[in-house]
């Protein structure tokens, strides 16, 4: 089924597409320069080293959680803006992701980043883009404009491949490196259990959120087609 997006809708997500790419590109840029202000001191967590070379560098980069959410709303809104989408079972697991992972992004950023993080220079531009105004511009498109009637309980399933990807990843990496990008994910401080615990329970307020959205999505889809259909008689 090719979903067709009017004109304001497209031009919505070109805007949510720019915004994602602009702050991945500031985030990449700065890595790349190794210009991050180091203000980590422990010394199992991304960051700790200011000598470390490009490639971990870049290797740290990519195994965060917010890069990869970022990326995925760059992606999804990039296809949406160009107005016609077919709705493919990768599609639409990816459109529901770019909608879950990014506001897992902001809530677990605003709970239990922000009061322990600071930002200077460039680095304020590319937080806030990545962390807040992309997750919030995000959520709401998918409010408005949708796509509607793309959420199922197949699509569900199916968007659960990222994350688990991500968590694959960054655990790997992890174990090579010895470092993490996250305190609640710090298997050297916090050992496995603890770890893999905190990781299930993000993944469960992920299955929570999917529920939810796709509540949501069932009702707002229910409500245009009652628009449509009182509007033609």
């Amino acid at each position: 089924m090719e979903t067709t997006l009017s004109p304001a809708a497209r031009r919505w997500f070109a805007v949510n597409a720019i915004l994602a790419w602009l702050g991945l590109a500031v985030s990449l840029t700065l890595t790349l320069a190794n210009l991050y202000p180091s203000t980590v001191t422990v010394p199992s967590r991304y960051g700790a080293d200011p000598t470390a070379g490009l490639g971990s560098r870049l290797a740290d980069w990519f195994s965060y959680f917010t890069i990869w959410s970022n990326v995925v709303v760059a992606v999804v809104a990039s296809v949406l803006a160009w107005g016609r989408a077919r709705a493919t079972t990768v599609l639409t697991a990816a459109r529901l992701d770019s909608v879950l992972l990014i506001t897992i992004t902001g809530l677990v950023y605003a709970v239990v980043l922000a009061p322990i993080s600071a930002q200077r220079g460039w680095e304020n531009l590319s937080n806030s883009l990545l962390h807040q105004i992309t997750p919030i511009l995000t959520v709401a498109l998918w409010l408005v404009v949708g796509p509607r009637g793309w959420v199922t309980g197949r699509t569900v399933l199916t968007a659960l491949v990222i994350p688990l990807a991500w968590v694959s990843w960054m655990l790997l990496h992890g174990a090579a490196v010895g470092a993490y990008p996250y305190p609640f994910v710090d298997v050297v401080v916090l050992g496995y259990p603890r770890a893999l615990g905190n990781i299930a329970g993000i993944l469960v307020l992920g299955l929570a959120l999917a529920a939810g959205f796709w509540g949501l999505e069932r009702a707002l889809a229910r409500r245009v087609a009652r628009s449509r259909r009182d509007g033609s008689i």
